[in-house]
């Protein structure tokens, strides 16, 4: 980032923030923690320079002119406009001995060129009635906000936590569904296998029954054998043969009538399972844009806190002036 004649001649830890270019009043941090802020002095063209990297981009490139003027608004916090960059910058500090450690350059000089003092402060300067007004004011709407933001912060931490619950339901629910369904798949497929065997069985054919006659009987014997056999054909068929059919016919149309209802049943299932798989993905997606939402509030709260921070600090040192 700095060139050869570029000499670092100071670093430092601070928050980096940069006015919002839309309401040009609030502060957006350039990340949750503290940057490292350093300061180069080009001897060759006389010209300083304030460089800050987070992460792979530079996050503060700001070549100081003459007319530039850094103001310290608090003990810990500082800004300066660049024109160049078309923003202006602002630099909390974990301690007001860490502000003042900033070395002298023509941007931290307070009524321009060859004045070589640190800060111009704000609040150094004996306010007046109205000023001190106005910051009763700011201080006021400052400590609303704050509410506000953490009104919203926990809302949004309750919603999660009811989207969280609901998702474990759904869980629940989906494999209590899907054990159901196994279930009722095994019980089709042995019904299934009982109508295969029970129509095997009615098409099979009944064993005939054959009698040797002995070459020494007489004709009117072979009659009356024939016809007792004839009886007991008859019989057998009455006993065995009309019943047990109709007795296999009625068992299959049963069973038959089982099978149906079991896979109307598991159509119904898969269905129910379907839609429980559709509620479950909803409700993640819900459950991710919850959790961006209350990581955005949560990074504005910690802007809004530190403003407060320093509001209250100006509003000490204004009564503290005060008789």
């Amino acid at each position: 980032m700095s060139t050869a004649r570029e000499q670092p001649i100071f670093s430092t830890r601070a928050h980096v923030f940069q006015i919002d270019p839309a309401t040009k009043r609030n502060w957006i941090p350039a990340g949750k923690h503290a940057l490292t802020v350093s300061y180069f002095y080009d001897a060759t063209r006389n010209v300083y320079r304030i460089i800050s990297i987070g992460g792979a981009k530079a996050i503060i490139n700001s070549t100081v002119t003459p007319n530039m003027t850094f103001t310290k608004t608090s003990q810990k916090f500082g800004q300066w406009a660049d024109s160049r960059a078309n923003t202006v910058y602002g630099l909390g500090f974990a301690s007001e001995q860490h502000l003042t450690q900033v070395p002298p350059t023509p941007l931290v000089s307070a009524n321009g060129p060859g004045d070589e003092k640190l800060f111009r402060s704000q609040s150094a300067d004996v306010p007046g009635p109205a000023e001190r007004e106005r910051l009763k004011k700011m201080l006021s709407e400052g400590s609303v906000g704050e509410v506000q933001w953490e009104a919203e912060f926990f809302a949004l931490q309750d919603s999660n936590n009811k989207l969280a619950s609901a998702l474990r339901e759904a869980n629940a629910a989906a494999a209590q569904w899907r054990q159901q369904l196994e279930a009722q798949r095994a019980e089709a497929e042995r019904l299934r296998q009982r109508v295969a065997e029970l129509e095997a069985q009615a098409a099979a054919e009944p064993p005939s029954v054959s009698e040797k006659e002995g070459p020494g009987q007489s004709l009117e014997q072979l009659e009356a054998l024939v016809q007792t056999k004839d009886q007991e054909i008859q019989t057998l068929k009455s006993q065995t043969g009309g019943p047990r059919e109709a007795v296999d016919v009625s068992e299959r149309e049963e069973t038959q009538q089982k099978v149906q209802d079991l896979e109307t049943r598991n159509t119904e299932l898969e269905h129910q399972l379907r839609a429980m798989e559709r509620s479950l993905e909803e409700a993640r997606a819900e459950r991710e844009r919850a959790r961006a939402e209350v990581g955005r509030a949560a990074q504005l709260l910690d802007v809004r806190l530190f403003e407060l921070s320093e509001l209250r600090e100006g509003l000490a040192r204004l009564a503290e002036g005060m008789p």
